[in-house]
């Protein structure tokens, strides 16, 4: 059974099982930062902002999340001391730097209305179960009367097919940056409309 929460309603609520979750999702984009990924979890777990996260749950444990924002909303909120005590000084500095500009900041169009998905990931042992697709329905259900998803990766063919699936489309696209050495050449930026 797939139960949808947001993360500041859960019962018992522990940053690092929806950090672990972010990680697990995302470890080879996130294998700078660490390879390990309890380090990288335990790391990350201080900057969730509970109120901006939504899971999916499967029998209860943490399957699948996803951030929700609108206007200039964050949902992270990274502390370079907590990054400096999990990954080293110099690591967690630079580990720091990364996430605050790469992670941080509006969707340039942002206003109030407009809600960005972001950070949709699942678990590997949860993925290809429709947990994602649950997740997502949620999301796109609330009150907002527009939605955008930002910078997916091109060669992520299985949520591009899933968000396309769902009615969005392409509205923007800009390169990658040393393509060889990242594997993919562009990002890709998606909308839809409130139904």
């Amino acid at each position: 059974m797939i139960e949808i929460k947001r993360v500041d309603a859960l019962a018992g609520f522990q940053p690092s099982d929806i950090a672990a979750v972010l990680v697990g999702g995302f470890a080879e984009d996130f294998a700078y930062f660490s390879k390990n990924q309890e380090t990288l979890a335990r790391a990350f777990a201080h900057m969730i902002i509970p109120e901006r996260f939504y899971v999916a749950l499967v029998d209860g444990v943490p399957a699948a999340i996803a951030s929700l924002t609108e206007a200039d909303q964050e949902c992270f909120t990274p502390d370079r001391s907590e990054f400096q005590r999990h990954l080293g000084t110099w690591h967690g500095l630079i580990s720091y730097f990364i996430v605050r500009t790469q992670f941080l900041g509006a969707f340039k169009g942002a206003r109030p209305g407009l809600a960005e998905i972001g950070f949709v990931t699942t678990a590997p042992q949860y993925q290809g179960r429709g947990v994602a697709t649950e997740l997502m329905k949620h999301l796109l259900a609330l009150p907002f009367d527009e939605f955008v998803l930002r910078d997916i990766k091109d060669t992520n063919v299985a949520a591009l097919s899933l968000y396309r699936k769902l009615g969005f489309s392409e509205s923007d696209s800009r390169p990658a940056r040393f393509t060889k050495r990242a594997g993919f050449s562009r990002y890709v930026s998606m909308n839809r409309k409130a139904a």
